[in-house]
């Protein structure tokens, strides 16, 4: 039997996004009449046939589960990101039901209310839960996609940042400006992405056949990723690597609390590039995450997951950009 014609084969041949082509048969605003008329063409050349969920889409209900501990500060990045994702799907004509997940939910594997009464289409998992939560949510959701990390072996879409190659890049900055003594802030193993960011760091280390030691590494949250209490080695680095700005912000605190000017007598970095790095006093140099860019990328797999679930699950990368700003000096001794 031939396969169906999907929007992904139409934007192919159209050169174009299956987003561009997805507006274009909708008759929606954002394609010009020229690029509108020739999808429509090569859609009815190809025997392109409307399925019932892009026919339906308009009624959607799309669900966002964002777990308790990321939702404490209103400024958060989780908060910007979620913003952006608000907009993005109310463009689409797609509605948006959020649900915080409690940490005891998640330990029961107690389902969110948005599951159990199915009236999502899909869900966006936002921010990093149990691998033996997130198979739950799989079995229960007809389409899943893990927002800012992601689950190996589970056979989902899962839209996250680079932060293998952030953590590199922040610790290669600090190597390039004299440092050679630096640590890392966060439990590494509390997400992925924290890992992978860590992974990044004893990259750039390795590379440059600097020393990696234990009591460098400073834990900021406990298992219930709850925030504690810093502490710093007696013998101390030049530079911390943090796993995100509001690590960077407490650091930067927490140091000056115990004597150290930042970045005077001790370099800090952070990752995400939100609000705060720019209240923070110094500025803070980071990575830029576009949460706008990170939304879009979502709610663009969604659509194409929605119109196609045949489509093959894959893993969507974001690179950020580092920005130089205060935190950060030479290393002159």
């Amino acid at each position: 039997m031939k396969k169906p014609v999907t929007l992904i084969d139409i934007a192919k041949a159209c050169n174009t996004s299956n987003v561009t082509v997805s507006k274009a048969l909708a008759d929606k605003s954002g394609v010009s009449d020229e690029l509108r008329a020739k999808i429509k063409q090569v859609a009815e050349e190809m025997g392109y046939v409307p399925s019932k969920t892009v026919t339906s889409r308009k009624k959607s209900n799309i669900g966002v589960l964002i777990p308790e501990k990321y939702v404490g500060l209103s400024g958060s990045f989780y908060w910007t990101l979620y913003n952006s994702l608000v907009q993005r799907l109310k463009r689409e004509n797609l509605y948006c039901v959020i649900e915080n997940l409690e940490y005891k939910d998640e330990q029961n594997l107690v389902l969110p209310n948005i599951v159990t009464d199915r009236k999502i289409s899909a869900l966006i998992s936002l921010g990093e839960i149990s691998h033996v939560y997130a198979q739950r949510l799989s079995e229960n959701v007809e389409h899943l996609i893990l927002l800012d990390y992601y689950v190996p072996g589970l056979k989902v879409d899962s839209i996250v940042t680079n932060g293998y190659n952030g953590g590199y890049k922040l610790a290669n900055y600090l190597i390039s400006l004299g440092h050679r003594r630096i640590g890392f802030i966060d439990s590494k193993t509390a997400t992925s992405s924290i890992f992978d960011r860590y992974m990044g760091y004893l990259k750039a280390l390795i590379e440059h056949d600097l020393e990696i030691r234990d009591d460098w590494i400073v834990e900021d949250r406990d298992k219930y990723s709850d925030p504690i209490e810093l502490v710093f080695p007696k013998d101390m680095p030049t530079a911390f690597v943090c796993n995100c700005d509001e690590a960077a912000f407490q650091a930067i605190k927490a140091l000056r609390e115990h004597g150290y000017a930042v970045p005077d007598d001790v370099s800090v970095v952070g990752y995400d590039n939100y609000l705060i790095s720019e209240v923070s006093d110094p500025t803070i140099t980071t990575i830029s995450i576009d949460a706008e860019y990170m939304a879009e990328l979502t709610v663009n797999t969604l659509i194409q997951r929605l119109n196609d679930p045949s489509t093959v699950y894959r893993m969507r990368t974001i690179e950020g950009d580092l920005v130089i700003k205060n935190s950060v000096l030479p290393l002159n001794r």
